[in-house]
């Protein structure tokens, strides 16, 4: 039996990144000064969300897997929408980024392929 706790703790992960308020210094020096770090960091946590969720469900029949895992990574790509307009609306110094979405989105659908193929060896 596959546990969820990695899947779940990952999911907590992603909403407390996304929703830590920015701050109004600019980041000069900081990891954060490399352009578009941030799309790659969203395009990471997001191939992880659906890998972790992968995971968990991999001891489902082969067909009912990549259903859910159809599934997961729209629901990836949902949260991913959400927390923007969470950081919009309600998180100090944060903004609405299409560009994160997109890279939320690429990033969910890269862990989707992944998790197929790890499926598949199997």
């Amino acid at each position: 039996m596959n546990s969820h706790w990695p899947a779940l703790l990952w999911s907590a992960i992603i909403v407390t990144l996304l929703c830590i308020p920015g701050s109004s210094e600019p980041e000069s020096s900081s990891l954060f000064s490399i352009p578009h770090i941030d799309k790659y960091i969203h395009f990471i946590l997001f191939a992880l969300f659906v890998i972790f969720w992968g995971r968990a469900i991999s001891n489902k029949p082969k067909a009912l897997f990549r259903k859910k895992l159809v599934w997961i990574t729209l629901a990836g790509i949902f949260l991913g929408y959400i927390l923007e307009l969470v950081q919009k609306h309600f998180i100090p110094y944060r903004s609405y980024d299409g560009w994160d979405v997109v890279a939320d989105a690429a990033g969910a659908i890269l862990g989707l392929l992944i998790s197929l193929k790890i499926s598949a060896q199997k």
